[in-house]
């Protein structure tokens, strides 16, 4: 009980900094918009770049992001196969998107840098790529089937500066190239950075959040089953096999995997139910119920898995 309250604390902060975000724009009226550019435009291609260039490259850990590119992409398959005709409106293809991702940037770096050494943190950061592309490329696809196409896709996937920041460090890294320590004492700075204002970003964006919001709870329930069950029991089946017959990986690569599956849902869901009006306000109260009910989730299957 006492690894679970040391857990507790460690990362009862993140959740200051939601509330942080709430009154900055409620009370000085701060943006959403703003921040969402900079963590997009400056801060995100900066951590992608920094974290991809001092990862020492090797094949167990390229397969991470290649892994969960993969995983995520039929998991949100399947579940817009079985649930396709659940309801009548985009919901089932908003289920499919939240199926297969994560919160991993926003809630999962702050985490990966609270528990995990600095190289450990920068493998998360590496194999969080596997999220931005998923969102990108077949996440966006089973979200928006019928209303825009996969050339359409495509083109905002190629808009994403972190793409490129990411193809950029991969092309150093394997010439050689280093960040000096001078300097990277100085971009390991913007990783805290987007931290905060990745987790202030959720509290921002319950300010426009209504009373009486209409309750799915059958949404809800398939949405929790699929990220806070099936998604850490078939990492950890994953891991099983891996340790029991392949041991191509390793136990820090283990716990990246765990707490890659173990985060609240993924804040873009409000942005792409907002885009196919389908009832973004039942997608908003469902990820936030998410990120509160990950208060004490993530403390428990952490200290269930060993606390790390």
């Amino acid at each position: 009980m006492s690894l679970f309250f040391l857990l507790l604390l460690k990362i009862f902060p993140l959740y200051i900094n939601i509330i942080l975000g709430y009154f900055s724009t409620k009370l000085l009226d701060v943006k959403r918009e703003s921040i969402a550019n900079i963590l997009i435009y400056i801060l995100g291609p900066i951590v992608v770049f920094s974290a991809t260039l001092s990862v020492k490259i090797d094949l167990s850990i390229l397969f991470l992001p290649i892994f969960f590119y993969v995983f995520c992409s039929i998991i949100a398959f399947l579940a817009l196969f079985v649930f396709r005709n659940t309801w009548n409106d985009p919901t089932s293809n908003i289920l499919a998107f939240s199926a297969g991702t994560g919160n991993t940037g926003y809630f999962g770096i702050p985490l990966a840098i609270i528990f995990f050494p600095p190289y450990l943190a920068d493998i998360y950061i590496f194999t969080v790529l596997a999220s931005l592309l998923y969102e990108s490329t077949s996440g966006f696809y089973v979200t928006a089937k019928g209303n825009f196409t996969v050339k359409e896709s495509i083109n905002k996937m190629l808009k994403l500066p972190i793409l490129y920041a990411f193809i950029l460090g991969i092309i150093l890294n394997l010439l050689g190239i280093k960040i000096p320590d001078e300097i990277s004492a100085y971009t390991g700075q913007f990783k805290g950075a987007y931290g905060i204002l990745g987790m202030m970003m959720l509290g921002m964006g319950l300010v426009g959040l209504k009373k009486g919001t209409d309750l799915d709870a059958k949404f809800i329930s398939i949405t929790f089953f699929l990220k806070f069950i099936f998604w850490p029991l078939a990492i950890l089946g994953v891991i099983y096999i891996d340790r029991e017959f392949y041991m191509f990986l390793n136990e820090d690569l283990y716990k990246v995997m765990f707490l890659f599956s173990i985060v609240p849902l993924a804040g873009n869901t409000v942005t792409l139910a907002v885009l196919l009006n389908a009832k973004p306000e039942k997608a908003s109260f469902t990820v936030l119920l998410s990120t509160i009910v990950s208060v004490i989730y993530i403390p428990i299957v952490l200290a269930l898995y060993g606390g790390f």
